[in-house]
């Protein structure tokens, strides 16, 4: 005998029994169905032996291309990275005399002193810290500049916002890479000169593949210095990482980058890497139908800085026993100077303090006095 109860139990349990049943059905025609799925996208599963075993050719080629190239080493990476990089530099290192480069440097040095005069277009010059860069033909907005940052929105200036490409640049050194074969004829239509004071630098970038054409060519005068490729930098203080490829550039060497080199990593001058002043000119050809600015948006932009130059700790400077200055000589140095003021500061602070307690100790001795005169002339009085 049942009671209602064990009845409705019963039916339960029966009605469970075949929902678990029919689940079971459901997975497993669910489960074929993966596995097909698994066999068709087994290139995304590497880890399942039953989908390796079910490979074509060309997925399982695939996957010893891959295995290959995660196991091997970051020393192997490096080289690979540093070869491509080495594929699209040239460098040349004859093409100008000593008594050529001290006559473009004299040219230079007359640039640098009619910018300081105001003689150039607003457009034409652009300082920072420790480094002046000087537009010719083209000029171009970069960095804080821009008002959406990013590679691809660098534009041109209009027409006219920048001088015009000196002529002696045209003379001394334009047509010396034409006539040597290194550039075609007419190629560029712009020249930047950047100047360096010892610990300038420039920060990691690419030249705006949108805007110009490459090579890129640069002519190093002054001292030399390294072109450093794939650095990362951080600021306040400043700090830059070990690069993938350091370039040594020497005075009068032609460094041309194209390719790799141009496109696919940042270069960069290190403040560490331009102990002495330096400059180099940078030749370049802008695309004819590269993107400019309109007169309205020129207005817009932030006003440029005019920075002075002080030392980033980079900069070489010489101590009074002929020494080179290192950033900690220089820090320690910061700290006695600082120690000085301090203890200047405290002597003065303890000189004043005790004056004007001994002020208020001859205000209270004449108080007394007074006090006391008053004292006995009352007495007196009565």
């Amino acid at each position: 005998m049942f009671s209602r109860r064990d009845k409705h139990r019963g039916e339960e349990s029966s009605s469970s029994r075949g929902h678990l049943s029919s689940r079971r059905r459901r997975h497993s025609s669910s489960g074929s169905n993966n596995n097909n799925i698994d066999s068709t996208n087994d290139n995304t599963r590497p880890d399942r032996s039953p989908c390796i075993e079910m490979d074509s050719g060309s997925s399982s080629s695939r996957k010893r291309r891959r295995s290959t190239s995660t196991s091997s080493s970051p020393e192997d990476r490096d080289r690979q990275e540093k070869r491509k990089i080495s594929h699209g530099i040239k460098q040349i290192h004859d093409v100008f005399a000593e008594s050529e480069c001290k006559k473009i440097e004299e040219e230079i040095d007359e640039i640098v002193n009619k910018s300081k005069k105001g003689l150039y277009k607003k457009q034409t010059v652009d300082r920072a810290p420790l480094r002046s860069k000087y537009f010719f033909g083209e000029g171009y907005t970069y960095g804080a500049q821009l008002a959406r940052r990013g590679p691809g929105q660098e534009r041109l200036y209009p027409k006219g916002h920048v001088d015009e490409i000196p002529s002696w640049v045209t003379e001394l050194v334009i047509k010396r890479l034409e006539d040597k074969k290194i550039i075609p004829k007419d190629f560029v239509n712009s020249a930047v000169i950047n100047d360096y004071l010892p610990g300038g630098c420039i920060v990691s970038h690419i030249d705006p593949i949108h805007i110009f054409d490459r090579p890129i060519v640069s002519i190093s005068f002054m001292s030399d210095s390294a072109l450093s490729f794939g650095c990362k930098f951080s600021f306040r203080p400043i700090r830059v990482s070990k690069p993938i490829l350091a370039l040594p550039l020497s005075k009068g060497c032609v460094t041309l980058l194209s390719g790799y080199a141009a496109d696919e990593v940042t270069h960069c001058i290190r403040p560490q890497d331009v102990t002495a002043r330096r400059s180099v000119i940078i030749l370049r050809r802008v695309f004819p139908d590269a993107p400019r600015l309109e007169e309205w948006e020129v207005n817009k932009l932030p006003q440029a800085t005019h920075y002075k130059p002080k030392n980033n700790g980079y900069r070489s400077s010489t101590r009074r026993d002929g020494r080179r200055e290192s950033p900690e000589d220089s820090s320690r140095d910061g700290g006695r100077r600082r120690s000085k003021r301090r203890r200047s500061s405290s002597t003065s602070s303890s000189s004043s303090s005790a004056s004007s307690s001994d002020e208020r100790k001859r205000g209270s001795r004449q108080g007394q006095r007074s006090s006391h005169r008053r004292h006995l002339k009352s007495h007196s009085d009565r």
